[in-house]
């Protein structure tokens, strides 16, 4: 697919520069740089400006809150890169600071329109959920806030040793654990998902989940399983879901998805038939939608149904369907 890195998250090209993520001088002389910067994230929302809040905030390396150390589930900065003047980019967690008088109501919703501004930052930076405001941000931002967003999210998750359950330590930067007591080597997860654009004729096969806002309909997705490849995987999440045969897979494009730390492998698949009996343990509906009626739901005219969430690989896919650019 031409435009495939047109994607969400993808197509920034930034230089991770891996290459100093073992040399201990390399890496202190890169936080020691002047033009060091780093991207603060608060329970994984980044820190954000700008009147559309569309622009990362970066701060010094000197900054209080990255040198007194952020206090949060990471070790410490993580290393994202190079920009484009050679600035060493890092990442740092603050979860552990606790807003005083300020909104959390929306933490951990599907939607979150809550923003967190900390005391010691300009009170037009303020901390916003990614899902949010991801469509706004330019590619390398995206691609920045993305790569922060699952690696310290993995730090989280992964502070103890799967073989021994010993507490592991950040090395490599921030892109590798090791333990000090088994030797074991942890790297950061990355969930394999297929996503579906299954067609018949000049239909596409929309799919609901329970708690989604009413009438949001998407793609058909799931994780592949081991041993499986995506055009298995993607005949097999149809039938549990849809139950809907699947004949012809093709890879269109792919997606980094952040929430937690999954890799979207977007497919198109041709459907067999038009029978869909659906299980309700996987999914609450599911129907086809022809490309008039889609136009419709993407113009926002439609009575019932809304658009798949803008700068989802989903949203791109269905976008590039209904204008004939999939190739």
């Amino acid at each position: 697919m031409k435009r495939a890195e047109q994607v969400t998250f993808g197509g920034s090209g930034l230089n991770r520069a891996a290459h100093l993520r073992g040399d201990a001088a390399a890496l202190a002389a890169a936080r020691a740089h002047p033009k060091a910067a780093c991207l603060l994230l608060w329970r994984g929302k980044p820190l954000v400006q700008g009147e559309r809040l569309d622009r990362l905030s970066l701060v010094p390396m000197t900054h209080p809150l990255v040198q007194s150390g952020p206090g949060g589930a990471a070790d410490g900065p993580v290393l994202l890169g190079l920009a484009q003047d050679e600035a060493p980019l890092f990442a740092a967690d603050i979860s552990a600071w606790q807003p005083e008088g300020q909104d959390l109501s929306g933490l951990g919703n599907f939607v979150d329109p809550t923003e967190q501004q900390h005391p010691d930052l300009p009170a037009s930076h303020v901390f916003a959920e990614l899902r949010r405001i991801m469509s706004r941000l330019s590619p390398r931002d995206a691609e920045l806030a993305a790569s922060a967003k699952a690696v310290i999210g993995w730090h989280e998750t992964h502070r103890f040793c799967a073989r021994c359950g010993a507490q592991s330590e950040m090395v490599q930067a921030g892109w590798q654990r090791s333990c000090p007591t088994c030797g074991g080597q942890h790297f950061p997860r990355t969930d394999p998902v297929v996503i579906m654009l299954i067609t018949h004729g000049d239909s596409v096969l929309m799919g609901r989940s329970p708690g989604w806002p009413e009438g949001m309909y998407s793609l058909l997705a799931g994780f592949v399983e081991p041993g499986e490849t995506l055009e298995a995987a993607v005949r097999r999440e149809v039938m549990e879901e849809a139950g809907v045969r699947v004949g012809q897979v093709d890879y269109l494009a792919s997606q980094p998805w952040p929430f937690p730390a999954s890799l979207m492998f977007g497919c198109a698949g041709k459907a067999l038939s038009r029978d869909i009996r659906i299980d309700p343990v996987e999914i609450e509906d599911a129907l086809w939608v022809g490309k008039g009626e889609m136009m419709q739901v993407f113009a926002g005219e439609h009575p019932n149904l809304l658009p798949a969430r803008k700068g989802a690989i989903a949203h791109f896919l269905l976008q590039n369907w209904l204008a004939d650019t999939l190739d």
